[in-house]
């Protein structure tokens, strides 16, 4: 049920999504989460400005309502869950570029002058990371 990966910071796509909420797949039969984590995948493939980042996915982050949903996390940082994304290289490079910012923080926390227009409204969560409470 689970599978090792590389435990550093880490964009985790849902690749089961739907597109929209009621819209599951497109007219090809690709969920939306495929479709953001293959955008995830080519974006950070495109400028090594990401290379300090892996897109990991997974089947389902069970945040369903959100749709095209993302988690940002790294060792002992807070994490974060954000939803609602259009599944295209915009959305993608949108989260990439907040992960870079994310995982170059001390603690997860990145100051809101310097998140990108295309993750705001986008955030659902925040986690702990284990041992630890947000102060």
């Amino acid at each position: 049920m689970l599978k090792r990966v590389d435990p550093g910071p880490a964009v985790v796509a849902c690749n089961t999504c739907r597109h929209s909420k009621d819209v599951r797949e497109d007219a090809d039969g690709i969920r939306g989460g495929a479709q953001l984590a293959s955008a995830l995948r080519n974006v950070k493939a495109s400028d090594p400005r990401y290379d300090g980042v892996t897109v990991q996915e997974m089947p389902c982050l069970f945040a369903c309502q959100d749709f095209c949903t993302v988690h940002l996390r790294a060792p002992d940082k807070v994490g974060y869950v954000l939803g609602r994304f259009e599944p295209n290289e915009e959305a993608a490079r949108a989260i990439l570029d907040y992960a870079v910012h994310y995982a170059e923080s001390d603690h997860g926390r990145v100051p809101f002058s310097q998140w990108p227009q295309g993750v705001k409204g986008h955030f659902i969560t925040r986690t702990p990371p284990p041992g630890f409470v947000a102060e």
